[in-house]
């Protein structure tokens, strides 16, 4: 052949397809192996910034609705905080045991709308009444809407559902649960893009290029890529803010550019404890208890898919049904948690916070307890906690767009144990994230148009039975994979190796793999008193 000739054959050895692995590799400090403790510090606190992104933003839009000034503003979100680190510490030590944070979720908000525009509340003309009648119905919607999880996850339920689950329904369930999410990242960034993109570019820089560039003894910069990269983002929007750049733009450009415009510095207290029913006994209605029931199911189904992408991230085994049902219920608690001290959201698994995981390559458990110390901690104080939570939200959506989609793919990586040459395989694979992108964005846009979702009826809980469920990408996509995998079985070996159901074989017992042991046992000897099966 003219030209030089062919390029050599390749190696047998090349030929050979990558091997499956049932944990991770290549992760620095997997669940049980804590960083030295100044490290492991330094990442809890990097723990603690990212997570405050969802924590700032939801109060920021709903205070506002129920009534609420710049002051109450400052006190939900100390509260959150608070009840956010207690949930976590919970979590992991008694629920999975995974590096899991706990924080507020998404999936409340809509129900959480319905009871601030209650025709009850209607009548109320003084602002902060209003604002505490609100809050106290959403605390009593919380309370009934935990008993949910808690039944499901303690009774055994739900880790009877689990045990069903394979690599194949797991795809869509844990890839949605991040890339789901596409609408919190890039959006966000363009709504201030001067500070927005900055923050991308500089991100991939300190994660992704300059550890190749830059020979160091241990990883810093990547494992320290958001300390660096939000540091020096925040202070160039500082700059930006004093130096008068965003003095005659529109007020909804300065809230998100701005690291002065959140008002919470000035109106923070220096210490204060939140304590349960702060803002009054609770009041119950039936159907706004049965729409934030339904959020708090949509809510499993995307938590389990969190768990999923976390235990991976950890560098742990697949995690065994009867401990996702326990985190499940203990989650429950988290819920009742937040109705009792008023936090007028729910909570789940924070998805940046496993993102970051993928990204710093340490899963390790003691990391995220360190967390949770520093969101009690900054919390009671205040004036210290307000000055990191008046970073812009800009900053934080440009931290999602890398996070969230780490949590997607690691979703995409569980196709290693399927068989991507079965037809069988490709239709539910492609039907099932196809319906969980479409059939929420026909949703989320009817809503957007319209102002209300496609269930329109007069009795708002029954919308949000119907409309918080289906605007859900996680849950279409999860529920419609597990549907199709259940009954699209012939039964054979050759479907159940196809869907790579062997593989998670050994983890659907707590009991069937001595690794379990090692990774989910729950401490202080407890499995005694409370064994896993």
């Amino acid at each position: 052949m003219a030209g030089g000739g062919a390029a050599p054959p390749p190696k047998q050895d090349e030929l050979q397809p990558h091997l499956v692995r049932d944990q991770l590799p290549n992760v620095s400090y997997c669940i049980t192996s804590p960083p030295p403790w100044p490290e492991a510090i330094l990442l809890g606190f990097q723990h603690y910034l990212v997570m405050l992104g969802t924590t700032v933003i939801i109060p920021t839009a709903l205070v506002p609705q129920m009534g609420g000034g710049n002051e109450e503003k400052a006190k939900v979100i100390q509260t959150i905080l608070f009840v956010s680190g207690i949930n976590t510490l919970f979590q992991t030590f008694f629920g999975t045991r995974l590096p899991a944070v706990i924080g507020g979720s998404y999936t409340f908000v809509a129900p959480t709308i319905s009871i601030i525009l209650a025709g009850r509340y209607n009548d109320e003309t003084d602002p902060h009444e209003k604002f505490l009648r609100i809050m106290r119905g959403t605390q009593g919607a919380l309370i009934v809407a935990s008993t949910l999880q808690i039944v499901l996850g303690f009774s055994g339920l739900w880790r009877n559902v689990a045990r069903y689950l394979s690599p194949l329904s797991a795809v869509p369930l844990v890839a949605l649960a991040g890339f789901g999410l596409y609408e919190l990242g890039f959006p966000g960034v363009a709504k201030c893009v001067e500070i927005g993109l900055p923050e991308i570019i500089l991100l991939l820089l300190f994660s992704q290029y300059i550890p190749h560039v830059v020979n160091t003894d241990k990883p810093v910069f990547d494992r320290f890529a958001v300390l660096f990269s939000v540091t020096i983002i925040w202070l160039y929007a500082f700059l930006l803010t004093v130096g008068g750049a965003y003095k005659h733009v529109r007020t909804k450009t300065q809230l998100h550019c701005r690291t002065d415009s959140s008002g919470l510095v000035a109106s923070a207290p220096w210490i204060r404890v939140p304590y349960p029913f702060q803002w009054g006994p609770p009041t119950f209605d039936a159907g706004e208890a049965f729409a934030m029931m339904m959020a708090s199911f949509v809510v499993i189904v995307e938590s389990s898919g969190a768990y999923i992408a976390i235990s991976r991230y950890a560098s742990a085994t697949m995690i065994p049904a009867s401990v996702l049902g326990r985190g499940i219920g203990w989650q429950g608690i988290a819920v009742l948690l937040d109705g009792f001290f008023g936090t007028g959201i729910g909570s789940s698994v924070s998805v940046e916070n496993g993102g970051l995981l993928a990204l710093t390559r340490v899963g390790s458990r003691r990391v995220v307890q360190i967390s949770a110390g520093f969101m009690i901690f900054f919390s009671v104080l205040g004036k210290f906690g307000a000055v990191f939570a008046s970073i812009p939200p800009t900053i934080f959506a440009a931290l999602y767009c890398l996070f969230f989609a780490y949590v997607g793919s690691v979703g995409l990586s569980f196709l290693q144990f399927c068989n991507l040459n079965s037809f069988r395989t490709k239709f539910i694979l492609g039907f099932s994230i196809f319906m969980g992108l479409s059939v929420p964005q026909y949703f989320n846009e009817y809503t957007s148009v319209a102002g209300y979702g496609p269930v329109h009826t007069k009795a708002r809980w029954f919308n949000d039975m119907i409309n918080v469920p289906f605007s859900s990408k996680a849950f279409v996509g999860g529920i419609v994979a597990y549907f199709l995998d259940l009954t699209l079985n012939k039964g054979d070996n050759t479907t159940r190796k196809d869907r790579g159901y062997h593989w998670w074989d050994r983890f659907r017992s707590f009991r069937t793999d001595p690794r379990s042991e090692e990774f989910y046992c729950l401490p202080f000897n407890l499995n005694k008193f409370f064994p896993s099966v």
